[in-house]
């Protein structure tokens, strides 16, 4: 069930408060129009009256696909620390609940960034590992070494003929490109992972970002 509540919250550039619905939990069998709306990132974001700010609201949200076996758990950080203590609080309290045993074959994941929970999106709608995709993302900064600590990388799209966008932003100079990796560096990476023993579906709550692609290629 999708779930929201009406605040009134102050914007962040003129100090106008502004009616705002923020959505705790979107369940996508229930609000097609409310996924589209997110994929457009006009989910929990301030849009001011007055001064026509526009400004994201660090508010949880639980991401539900049914059809897709899909869970998300948003909740915005940015101290690791802080990620660390949210992701290990979800943990626990779905052991205590219960809850991973109705979420059997389902892919869970925690996510700190916005960006990320659209990004998450966008994989498995295009009907892609996201732990493969880490491996590729991380594998393309890494083309240049010296330049990869200051370069991030998001998922783009999957082209018609199976190849993936990655895309690539320098901090150093705002610089911002692409790259593209085929469908056989796909395929050859799932099943590799696959092989090594490497699920396709979660056991429990589950990171799947640049980290996660470091300790992979690392062992």
């Amino acid at each position: 069930m999708s779930l929201n509540t009406q605040e009134k919250i102050r914007c962040p550039g003129c100090g106008m408060l502004n009616d705002v619905t923020l959505w705790q939990s979107i369940t996508v069998s229930d609000s097609e129009d409310l996924k589209k709306e997110l994929l457009n990132a006009n989910i929990n974001i301030l849009h001011c009256s007055e001064c026509g700010a526009k400004a994201l609201i660090p508010s949880p949200l639980l991401y539900h696909d049914e059809e897709k076996k899909l869970m998300f758990s948003f909740i915005p950080a940015q101290d690791q620390n802080q990620v660390l203590e949210n992701f290990n609080s979800i943990k626990e309290s779905s052991k205590r609940s219960g809850e991973l045993e109705k979420l059997s074959g389902y892919n869970l994941r925690y996510i700190s960034s916005y960006n990320t929970l659209l990004e998450k999106i966008l994989i498995f709608d295009s009907g892609l590992d996201d732990r493969t995709i880490e491996v590729i993302k991380l594998m393309t900064v890494m083309q240049e070494p010296d330049k990869a600590q200051n370069r991030s990388a998001l998922f783009g799209k999957k082209h018609s003929d199976g190849s993936i966008e990655i895309i690539i932003q320098d901090k150093s100079d705002g610089a911002v490109f692409t790259s593209r990796a085929p469908a056989s560096t796909y395929d050859t990476i799932y099943t590799a992972l696959r092989n090594s023993g490497v699920k396709t579906v979660s056991y429990g709550w589950e990171i799947i970002d640049r980290d996660y692609a470091v300790k992979i290629l690392g062992a």
